[in-house]
């Protein structure tokens, strides 16, 4: 071996022993952080801010508080329009979010970085019909982008969180997108669970996807709000605010969506009332 191959061979090997170290080292830090507590102000906050928290068992609560650290230390919060960021605004946004993945091994392992706008706020919407391409200002509660960022209002973050009964959370519904993209396709069809099977999401969230449609189309009221009729993907996301804020309502009326997303996200929100 010539004297460049060695030293080429040696530099190799220092790159891949500092890309191992960096991995374990990451690996380390996040299982401390989700062994890890919030602080009894930090708990307060979320309690106060996040009331559906109290419903968790006991187990549940211990898991989500390590998931609200690792939460925090992964992502950049920025806030937007002269908003001022507070410890009250990223304590609320990780618990609603980490409620999601409290039980699962499923983590925003491409997201980093949270906007919040102090109110609802104003996008550009392009859509194509055609060769016809037209653009126009859209008013927006929260948007969802692959690989992130998520983009929030914290006005309706907060009213969100504060009533655990309307079947609406902005929260819920921006972070189940970031779920479903997991996949590498915003498609309604998140990564399942072990041994959940595709032809039971498919049949049960299809099903209930036109028969919501055929509801909207018909002035009908449903629990799940009408925005669900626009899409398959939209579906899925209002499908997740109802299923942890209008639980038994949801069991009723879609047996099958909750069924598929208690196997999900491995949790039943009818127990916790």
């Amino acid at each position: 071996m010539s004297t460049g191959q060695l030293i080429l061979l040696l530099l190799l090997l220092t790159g891949a022993g500092a890309y191992v170290l960096r991995y374990l080292t990451r690996k380390r830090r996040r299982r401390r952080l989700l062994a890890s507590h919030l602080s009894d102000r930090q708990r307060a906050i979320v309690e106060k801010a996040v009331p559906i928290v109290r419903k968790l068992p006991p187990e549940l609560r211990r898991k989500l508080e390590g998931k609200i650290r690792l939460f925090l230390h992964q992502i950049s919060f920025v806030g937007l329009g002269e908003l001022e960021m507070t410890d009250d605004i990223r304590l609320s946004v990780a618990a609603q979010a980490c409620l999601l993945v409290v039980n699962t091994d499923t983590w925003y392992e491409n997201l980093y970085t949270v906007l919040v706008y102090p109110d609802a706020f104003t996008s550009r919407l392009k859509e194509q019909d055609g060769y016809v391409v037209t653009e126009r200002n859209v008013g927006r509660l929260g948007e969802s982008w692959s690989r992130g960022p998520v983009v929030l209002s914290w006005a309706d973050v907060e009213h969100g969180a504060a009533d655990t009964r309307d079947g609406q959370n902005v929260v819920f519904h921006e972070f189940a997108h970031q779920i479903d993209d997991l996949s590498g396709h915003t498609n309604a069809i998140p990564i399942l669970a072990k041994g959940q099977k595709f032809v039971d999401w498919e049949r049960a969230f299809v099903t209930a996807y036109d028969r919501h449609v055929r509801n909207v189309e018909h002035g009908a009221r449903t629990v799940f709000d009408a925005y669900g009729a626009t899409s398959h993907v939209e579906f899925f996301a209002v499908a997740v605010e109802v299923f942890f804020e209008r639980p038994a309502a949801l069991k009723h009326e879609a047996p099958d969506v909750y069924t598929q997303l208690a196997i999900l996200f491995r949790l039943d929100p009818v127990s916790w009332a």
